[in-house]
């Protein structure tokens, strides 16, 4: 590279991933192949519009790459092109989010999302994010004795609030979600249901995780995170039981953004295909086993897992009532030695989202790695040792 000192920040990150362990729940490392797609000449093209439908000549194999990325994304989740359709151009989650809601909810409305410190995100309404501003949230909570979604609990604030639309997806939850509940509760008040699947989606395609398509009326998911893919997006939606997809195309473009990123479309398609094969099922298997070995361990070690432990990729800990240290500065400590992890609220959590009682971790980055459960359980032993070895510091010198 001529630029040095671009080569050289360059060189700094590779060596960084390189020593670190990443428990970044929402991370993870992509093949040469989706780096090379990335990077490739189609950087170089603007294809706004759809394909077969562009304002710019020169996209036939833009239109192709589209096509493609649109068919593998509906056979990866073994949904027919006559009842579904897919968008690839959305930038990232958050986008696509709001991309669905200004296409089907009108502004002002309401929206029923998880409470952010109770394993939701932002753009399912939270305040401080435009969803949160242009839509009215309807929050509902896990329960506070479990930890765990009660089902009958959000039936009770659906039909008393009756939200335009329902939102059952998570940032931050490690339990398995009951699709068909969410259905009953939608269809009791009158709502569409959307799901929200970025951090699972590559679970549910392995088939190590229970699909939603059966019950939703929309998905929306990113392309990396358990995928594995570029950090894209993608909108399902269904045409046998709504109108929705003409209008959900054009909240994406012309509504939102103009021409899309192909490179980004092309190395999702590529991505797409790599979950298509038979070792990508077993990938996807063993980031639960391996989240549950580094939850298990760590409880044995004494920690309090939130909900009690995991059916996914995710272990939610509080570590503020094991050790009375906040969760920015757990993950500061734990950096320090080489592990990445991030601060996370817990639920009902009556600290600061900026300092909150727990941390997040995830075993998808460290699977695609070739870790296996010993691994994971010795991950979890080395973040016990430094962490009490740093508290016991801290409590002879203070």
């Amino acid at each position: 590279m001529k630029d040095k000192q671009i080569e050289k920040l360059l060189k700094s990150e590779k060596a960084r991933q390189k020593k670190v362990i990443n428990l970044v729940a929402s991370e993870n490392y992509v093949s040469k192949d989706v780096m090379e797609a990335l990077g490739s000449e189609f950087t170089n093209k603007y294809s706004e519009g759809y394909s077969g439908a562009r304002y710019y000549g020169g996209n036939e194999f833009m239109d192709k790459v589209e096509d493609l990325a649109q068919e593998r994304a509906l056979k990866l989740f073994k949904l027919s092109k006559s009842k579904w359709h897919v968008n690839v151009q959305a930038l990232s989650g958050a986008p696509a989010n709001m991309a669905v809601f200004s296409a089907i909810v009108p502004y002002g409305a309401k929206i029923m999302g998880m409470t952010l410190d109770s394993g939701g995100h932002l753009s399912h309404g939270y305040k401080v994010s435009i969803t949160g501003k242009m839509w009215k949230q309807v929050p509902y909570s896990v329960d506070p004795d479990t930890e765990k979604l009660n089902y009958d609990a959000i039936m009770r604030i659906a039909l008393k609030e009756k939200p335009k639309m329902i939102v059952a997806g998570f940032s931050a939850y490690s339990r398995k979600v009951n699709w068909k509940k969410f259905r009953e509760i939608a269809d009791a008040c009158g709502s569409i249901l959307m799901v929200d699947m970025a951090h699972i989606a590559g679970l549910v395609a392995g088939g190590a995780h229970s699909s939603p398509f059966l019950h939703a009326d929309l998905v929306t998911t990113t392309v990396h995170k358990t995928l594995r893919g570029p950090r894209a997006a993608l909108i399902f939606s269904r045409k046998d039981k709504s109108d929705y997809s003409e209008k959900i195309d054009k909240s994406v473009f012309p509504g939102m953004q103009g021409g899309p990123h192909m490179n980004q479309v092309l190395a999702t398609a590529v991505a797409l295909g790599e979950a298509m094969k038979s070792d990508f099922k077993k990938y996807a298997e063993q980031t639960i086993k391996n989240a549950k070995a580094l939850s298990d361990e760590l409880k044995n070690l004494g920690w309090r897992i939130v909900s009690g432990g995991t059916d996914n990729h995710i272990v939610l800990v509080d570590v503020w009532s094991t050790l009375n240290i906040g969760g920015k500065e757990v993950s500061e400590v734990l950096e320090r030695n080489n592990i990445i992890v991030n601060k996370n609220q817990i639920p009902y959590d009556t600290k600061s989202p900026v300092n909150p009682s727990g941390v997040r971790l995830g075993s998808p980055a460290e699977t695609t790695r070739g870790k296996k459960e010993k691994d994971f359980a010795a991950i979890a032993k080395k973040i016990d040792k430094v962490l009490r070895d740093y508290a016991d510091k801290n409590k002879k010198t203070s």
